[in-house]
């Protein structure tokens, strides 16, 4: 072999062990260093020139590493495999496999490294997410023991706890309520709540909702008509739900779709606390406490001319804005243990979720809110032939967000580093659904933004969000 073919091999094997993912270290017969990759100032805290001569033995005395795998190679002359500690409490898992000469002799041995530390952060922070998960279930109990006649009413992360002391405060009073939130969020169950701890809890709770009447009946609904007050009228005249609130609490939904003639008489019956029935000449005192929600943006609909401004002020008294629930990952957990307690009281059963269908679960954006999620789960309970609701159970829109953790039979069958891949993987796609950019998740998974970068290139995940953009420069 001449000297050129010699300077070739030799820069492709440096251009090999500087390039490779792992830390690759090479050392001759009695442990000297002689190759090793650009990555050990990361990996040991040593630069590559400081361990390039050096025996291993000398570097595990220097708590470089410990222990020293490549001593092992060398006393066993059979590969090895160990897990390894720097003295910057790296913890490593450390392959290596002797190089034999022609004749036999020991001539090298070659060491791969794989950094597991952030693996192992990451399966902490699992298991504190195990020990959080319990917490909740422990914190559901009590909120039955507690609340048993709130209907369903969840408060366990902070924001809904605010709504919840905000609900307590008002609920004494008779100020006005203006419910503000997407469609299924629950603001329906939170009118309830405010109603059930109010002075007029004794009274009625009327609900109706406005854009689920037709323009044409909701006015004689709402407040009432007399006898032959238009063509196809009762004989005896009928009482509006207005009328039936009086001494209770009236909750109008889905406001913004009332129409503006019936804003401007409704204002009326606020402002003067009397109404008068379609085809009536008098009045009749009514006292009801007003409870209203809408999904839509009242203020941009009196810019627009579509609400008017008065009525909106007049609401507008205690507004209380309530998030969806993919803002609120801690409700879901309880809602889950709380929803289907009440379907198995409802139809006598006694269905349970398992802990991949409710992980599944836990990791679902719900779209449709609390609404979505009681009718799901009513739809499972009562069709799922087990009592135990599993994955196979849930919808495959579902199914398709979320990876199940291997089976005991698939980890036997896989080797250690696709293990360690599979659980990076699912950590960083968990991570990407719910930051908006890497220096997020970054935080979110306790790592740096560049190896974030570059663990989302590895894995070719896409994110929501452009990763070139979001890399600090």
């Amino acid at each position: 072999m001449s000297r050129s073919d010699e300077q070739w091999i030799l820069l492709v094997l440096q251009s090999i062990i500087h390039n490779s993912r792992d830390h690759l270290m090479v050392t001759d017969e009695k442990g000297n260093v002689r190759l090793v990759g650009e990555s050990s100032k990361e990996i040991y805290g040593v630069d590559q020139s400081e361990m390039v001569g050096k025996n291993v033995i000398k570097l595990e005395e220097e708590r470089v590493f410990s222990p020293s795998v490549t001593r092992r190679v060398i006393d066993e002359l059979a590969p090895q495999t160990m897990m390894q500690e720097t003295h910057s409490g790296r913890k490593l898992m450390v392959s290596a496999f002797p190089v034999f000469s022609p004749d036999g002799g020991l001539c090298a041995i070659i060491s791969y490294s794989h950094d597991l530390t952030e693996i192992l952060d990451l399966k902490r922070r699992y298991e504190t997410l195990t020990v959080q998960l319990k917490q909740f279930e422990n914190e559901i109990e009590e909120l039955r023991e507690k609340n048993t006649a709130s209907e369903g009413f969840v408060a366990v992360s902070e924001e809904m706890k605010a709504i919840d002391r905000l609900v307590k405060k008002v609920a004494v009073v008779d100020s006005t309520i203006l419910l503000l939130g997407e469609s299924g969020v629950g603001k329906n169950v939170i009118a309830k709540e405010i109603h059930r701890n109010s002075r007029r809890a004794g009274g009625q709770f009327v609900e109706i909702n406005c854009g689920s009447i037709p323009e044409g009946l909701l006015e004689s609904e709402l407040f009432g008509y007399e006898a032959g007050a238009f063509t196809g009228a009762g004989k005896s005249g009928k009482q509006g739900i207005i009328e039936m609130a009086n001494q209770g609490t009236l909750f109008l939904d889905e406001l913004g779709e009332l129409p503006l003639t019936l804003q401007a008489k409704l204002l009326k019956v606020i402002q003067e606390k009397r109404l008068q029935r379609i085809g009536s000449t008098t009045y009749c005192d009514v006292d009801f406490r007003l409870i209203a929600a809408t999904n839509r943006n009242l203020e941009q609909m009196v810019k627009e001319g579509k609400f008017r401004q008065d009525l909106y002020f007049r609401l507008n008294v205690v507004p209380i804005s309530i998030p969806p629930l993919r803002q609120r990952p801690d409700d879901v957990a309880a809602l889950l243990k709380v929803v289907i307690r009440t379907l198995n009281e409802r139809y006598g059963m006694n269905k349970r979720l398992d802990p991949d269908a409710t992980s599944a679960l836990l990791h679902y954006q719900w779209p449709g809110n609390v609404r979505e999620l009681e009718n799901l789960l009513e739809r499972m309970v009562v069709t799922a032939d087990e009592d135990v609701i599993t994955m196979s159970h849930l919808p495959r829109e579902i199914r398709e967000t979320f990876e199940h953790q291997p089976s005991s039979e698939q980890i036997e069958s896989i080797s250690l580093r696709d293990m360690l891949d599979q659980v990076e993987e699912k950590w960083l796609r968990y991570a990407a659904e719910r930051c908006r950019t890497t220096a997020e998740m970054a935080e979110l998974l306790g790592i740096s933004q560049p190896t974030v970068v570059r663990k989302l290139q590895k894995f070719a995940i896409k994110s929501q969000f452009k990763i070139e953009s979001s890399i600090q420069k």
